[in-house]
């Protein structure tokens, strides 16, 4: 599980919940109107849950990966994401500790919830401490007629990322799709259908014991 990786979850995170109509979709709202009518809808989401795609472009070659799968999430910061092509993986939170499980090879990475200093502009909404207006500038990207594109670069340099795209629906805003710039050069794209707001998602979902004979990665901790 590489930190990209791990980064890039977390963005889809920051908008995953916004789904329900609202009153600004039927006018021309400036960017900074439409970041916080999103912020007002994730707040009002506690869970949901939808099927995703996975696109990622990076590397010298520009090699596109796919991987599709589906995802629950419960707030704050609890979540579970189960990847079912091209390879079976799964990513869990509790909301203190990550898992990120290889089913392919059974080998399992640990780490711990961002904290303090370490929390990103993304992170925070996992907490539910974002805010889209105060940590990053909006402006309006390209897009399909139907849809609106907004571009948010964050006011505070982030370690993974330089900017992302939300594609959200013009008539509902219910959230389209998500690209995040990597500083790399990558691009990682989610493609998010099928969401379903406010489900009953038990604790349980969230809790991931780690399987016999599993290869244990402590991410964070240098050997010795």
């Amino acid at each position: 599980m590489t930190s990209n990786w791990c980064s890039c979850i977390a963005l889809a995170l920051v908008v995953s919940g916004f789904g329900r109509t609202s009153a600004i979709a039927q006018q021309s709202p400036s960017p900074g109107e439409l970041a916080a009518a999103l912020q007002k809808k994730y707040d009002g989401v506690a869970t949901f849950s939808a099927d995703f795609t996975h696109e990622h472009e990076g590397g010298v070659l520009r090699r596109k990966l796919v991987e599709q799968g589906s995802l629950q999430v419960k707030k704050p910061g609890r979540m579970r994401w189960d990847y079912k092509s091209p390879e079976k993986k799964l990513f869990v939170s509790d909301g203190t500790t990550i898992y990120f499980h290889d089913i392919t090879n059974n080998q399992v990475t640990v780490s711990q919830m961002p904290q303090g200093d370490d929390v990103s502009s993304a992170a925070l909404f996992l907490l539910g401490k974002g805010d889209l207006a105060r940590d990053f500038a909006a402006s309006f990207g390209t897009g399909a007629p139907d849809t609106y594109v907004l571009r948010l670069v964050p006011k505070r340099e982030q370690a993974d990322y330089d900017w992302l795209e939300l594609t959200v629906d013009r008539k509902t805003l219910q959230l389209r799709g998500l690209t995040a710039a990597e500083k790399q050069g990558g691009r990682t794209t989610f493609v998010f259908t099928n969401f379903k707001e406010n489900v009953n998602l038990a604790d349980k979902t969230f809790v991931f014991r780690i399987p016999p004979g599993a290869e244990v990665i402590h991410a964070g901790r240098t050997k010795g």
